[in-house]
């Protein structure tokens, strides 16, 4: 599940013009660690240019988001349980590691949680 979620981010983000235009002065890459699984999200005003699967000799990026594959199945989950259901109550929990500069994090915080939260659709069978 969580490979073929973070697989189709990038289609599915860039289908999206309401996601597109809340990033749209958003560029940055980020790190994205589904257990061992590394993945570099790279985003460019708003649009999600590329997804690379890792491993990675010396990534540039800008921040790190880094949790189990059972902590992001569960995030994942159409109707996902308490603690589990905002990467900020993850993040609050300790289940989700957040490292690096936050600033571009936190200062697109909607833009990050509406993202991160569009393979719960693809779960549903909804896009």
């Amino acid at each position: 599940m969580s490979q073929s979620a973070v697989a189709t981010l990038a289609a599915s983000a860039n289908d999206k013009a309401w996601l597109v235009h809340r990033g749209r002065f958003l560029d940055v890459a980020f790190l994205l660690e589904v257990g061992d699984a590394a993945y570099l999200v790279r985003v460019h005003r708003g649009r999600v240019e590329a997804v690379d699967q890792g491993p990675f000799v010396m990534p540039r990026w800008t921040f790190a988001l880094r949790a189990s594959q059972d902590a992001w199945a569960t995030f994942w989950q159409p109707m996902p349980p308490p603690d589990f259901h905002d990467l900020m109550a993850m993040i609050k929990t300790r289940a989700l590691k957040l490292e690096g500069d936050q600033h571009p994090f936190f200062a697109n915080l909607l833009y990050f949680k509406e993202l991160l939260a569009l393979p719960r659709a693809a779960a549903e069978g909804r896009t």
